[in-house]
């Protein structure tokens, strides 16, 4: 579907060297928009952004480096974000990933809670001010339908007693949408959507680590989080899960507006922006 954007129109996506996020920004770049990639190796970025250029012929294309794991790299790219765009209309929070075992962050965080909610829980944060500027504007969340099978242990949230991959990452795509949906009630009223959604089982490096297999292409992964950030028909869609470029209902857990708001309040404290 052919979402023309306009030229002044700045869209964000967090890993977006690779996978789903690499044709995310691909199909921005093609729409006309200014694309601010992120990724953490800034050679496999400059590769990406050079093949982006030259396929879509969009010159603006810029990229941001920084290590989600660490937040002090989360607040630094929030101010290479400020530094380098006067707007951001789109916030796509796409980066993640799958951890096979228990690895500590510089913050002392598990791994998988820190790049795939407190990442883009900060980031968010620290960029709002901006995005409310540009209103209407949209933060888009790549979660997973892996939520729905999360066990929720707010004592043992960064997995430290015990600790299992998989279990691990249906905590944080949990933590997505309790984010999502907690930040849209924050919004209501601004001229800011706050989506999130499920890409489907898609062919990335991250399926084939975690679970061995094979998936859909990659056009079909970006394809919601494309139209999610810039279909007119969702312009004023928010607080809501999507599949397949349609809302569905997200597992009851995530609907728990107390467990929202603590989850919420938990996740401040941990990135100190309480």
């Amino acid at each position: 579907m052919g979402y023309a954007m306009r030229p002044e129109t700045t869209v964000l996506i967090t890993g977006a060297t690779d996978g789903i996020g690499q044709e995310t920004a691909r199909q921005m770049a093609d729409r006309g928009a200014h694309v601010l990639m992120h990724g953490r190796n800034a050679d496999k970025a400059a590769e990406v952004r050079e093949e982006i250029v030259q396929s879509t012929g969009n010159p603006h294309v810029d990229i941001l480096i920084a290590d989600l794991a660490d937040m002090a790299q989360v607040r630094g790219l929030a101010g290479q974000v400020k530094a380098r765009a006067a707007r951001v209309d789109v916030l796509i929070n796409n980066a993640g990933v799958y951890m096979d075992e228990y690895v500590e962050t510089p913050d002392g965080f598990e791994t998988t809670l820190a790049v795939n909610h407190l990442a883009p829980f900060l980031l968010t944060s620290l960029l709002l001010d901006r995005i409310k500027l540009c209103a209407p504007s949209r933060v888009v969340t790549v979660s997973s339908s892996a939520h729905a099978s999360a066990r929720l242990d707010l004592e043992n949230l960064n997995a430290e007693k015990k600790f299992h991959g998989w279990s691990a990452y249906c905590v944080s795509k949990l933590g997505n949408l309790l984010f999502s949906f907690a930040l849209a009630r924050r919004l209501a009223g601004t001229g800011v959507t706050a989506n999130a959604l499920h890409p489907g089982t898609i062919n990335t490096k991250m399926l084939q680590k975690a679970w061995g297999m094979m998936g859909r292409p990659v056009q079909a992964g970006a394809a919601t989080p494309v139209y999610l950030a810039c279909s007119p028909e969702v312009a004023e869609v928010t607080g809501e899960y999507f599949v397949d470029n349609k809302i569905s209902r997200p597992s009851e857990q995530s609907r728990d507006i107390t467990l929202q708001e603590q989850f919420w309040q938990i996740s401040a404290k941990m990135v100190g922006s309480a």
